[in-house]
C-alpha cells in the first residue's frame, strides 16, 4: 500500500476527506520526525514504538576491494511493534 492508498483507506474508514486526512497524516509524520530528530520516543499503546537507536563507530571492509575502513557512529530510526498489533497480524 502507498501513501495515496493509504489515504484513500483512512478517509474511507473516517468518513473525513483524502484532502483531510493527508493532512493529518503529513502532521503525523513531521511530529514523529521531530520528535525521533530530537532523541525523544513516541509510544502508541497496542500498536508500538517509534524510537532512536544508536550505531557505535566500527570498523568494516569494502567488499570490492577488502581493506578495513571506519565506519561512523549514527543514529537510526526503529520502530518496535506492541503486542497488540503482533497478534492481529498472527491472526490471534
Amino acid at each position: 500500500m502507498n501513501k495515496t492508498e493509504l489515504v484513500a483507506a483512512m478517509a474511507k474508514e473516517t468518513n473525513l476527506s483524502k484532502k483531510d486526512v493527508e493532512d493529518v497524516l503529513k502532521s503525523f509524520v513531521d511530529v514523529v520526525s521531530k520528535e525521533l530528530k530530537n532523541g525523544g520516543k513516541i509510544q502508541l499503546v497496542g500498536f508500538g514504538t517509534f524510537e532512536v537507536s544508536e550505531r557505535a563507530a566500527r570498523e568494516g571492509r569494502n567488499p570490492q576491494t577488502g581493506e578495513t575502513m571506519k565506519i561512523e557512529a549514527s543514529k537510526s530510526p526503529k520502530f518496535k511493534a506492541g503486542k497488540a498489533l503482533k497478534d492481529m497480524v498472527n491472526g490471534k
